[in-house]
């Protein structure tokens, strides 16, 4: 896994995370002033949404384990806890942490609303909380995510380029992602920035919970509401809602239209290679998960962000939280050899398994 963190760190798409510096950088300007509370024996509370979406497991909890694990010479702890997509549960895991005296929170919201009660008990107990890839609301010191509107731009630009001149006569469907999720707010607004003028939109729905069968139910009622015939594309604000999609697609005899996607999921990108899915969003994991594990260890041991987070952004609830915003790229069979491979996210032999290996020689993947 570290193969992927210093893959990144050494291309093109770590240049944001370059010019913030690290931890240690900024701990050497804090030092400086003798603000720093404590070494590197710190406790960092890591709270996850659900392990449904493959990313939480795979890349996200290792990753931020592993550098908390290189910023405190290997004494800093990473305690972890699941939501499993119940924002109540969460809830009583950050109590729980608050309990347990963790130094610092990387929470990662369920409900960005919801949580916003938790985010208070913590900061009033003086402990400073890292909202990840999701803007959760309360008193957030710290925010790393990608830039969520770029990512709805970026689906919404491939589905144009997908459809061509079928974009002025057919129509799509939009999955967007669960209105629980600030972040699917964004990616929505900026896919209809696009959209919107060029293509005309049958059915929209906001998917309960991410959840592939759900959305499998609505575009089954898409299919139903439209023709199967009028249907063009689909956009897919992830890639676990372009599973569900597509089966239902082919149960209806759809083929051959451009779906969209987000997230890189194995799954995603054995479609991509077969052409089911036309594409999906790159996110390099392994940068976001650093600046987090960077931010929270400088916080924890009290030390300034300036050398971190050079951006800002504003919630419903707090005004100029700093902030590190991701680039994300556009994933297509043209560049899977670019992204994840050359990233070591996955390797040939994990993409092409038996049943894509045909395809993945059609494309050059060997």
């Amino acid at each position: 896994m570290r193969r992927a963190a210093v893959a990144i760190a050494a291309g093109a798409m770590a240049v944001s995370l370059a010019a913030c510096g690290s931890a240690k950088e900024s701990g050497d300007n804090a030092d400086s002033t003798g603000s720093a509370k404590k070494g590197d024996d710190i406790k960092v509370g890591l709270l996850l949404p659900e392990n449904a979406t493959a990313r939480y497991e795979k890349f996200d909890r290792p990753l931020i384990e592993e550098k908390v694990k290189e910023l405190t010479n290997g004494k800093g702890e990473v305690v972890y806890a699941n939501a499993k997509q119940d924002a109540s549960t969460q809830n009583q895991q950050v109590d729980t942490m608050v309990t347990n005296k963790v130094d610092v929170l990387i929470v990662d919201a369920v409900d960005s609303k919801a949580i916003a009660g938790s985010v208070k008990k913590a900061k009033d107990a003086g402990i400073p909380v890292v909202a990840y890839d999701r803007l959760a609301e309360g008193p957030i010191d710290a925010y790393t995510s990608f830039d969520n509107e770029t990512v709805g731009k970026t689906q919404g630009e491939a589905l144009l380029k997908a459809l061509g001149d079928k974009a002025k006569d057919g129509q799509i469907v939009m999955m967007n992602g669960s209105s629980t999720d600030p972040n699917a707010a964004q990616f929505k607004k900026g896919a209809h920035s696009v959209l919107d003028g060029k293509v005309k939109i049958g059915r929209e729905y906001d998917t309960k919970e991410w959840k592939p069968e759900n959305a499998n139910s609505n575009m089954e009622g898409a299919i139903s509401a439209l023709g199967k015939d009028k249907i063009v594309g689909v956009y897919s604000a992830n890639d676990g809602m372009a599973g569900g999609i597509i089966t239902a697609l082919k149960a209806a005899g759809i083929a051959d239209i451009p779906v969209t996607g987000q997230d890189a999921e194995l799954a995603g990108v054995q479609r991509i290679v077969t052409g089911e899915q036309y594409m999906s969003v790159y996110k390099p994991y392994p940068q976001e998960a650093d600046v987090a594990a960077e931010m929270a260890v400088a916080l924890a041991q009290g030390k300034s962000l300036d050398s971190i987070a050079k951006d800002k952004v504003d919630s419903p609830t707090t005004k100029a939280i700093p902030s590190v915003l991701v680039p994300v790229v556009s994933l297509t069979k043209d560049n899977i050899k670019d992204t994840v491979i050359k990233d070591g996210i996955y390797t040939v032999n994990e993409i092409c398994t038996g049943k894509y290996k045909a395809a993945c020689d059609k494309i050059g993947l060997k």
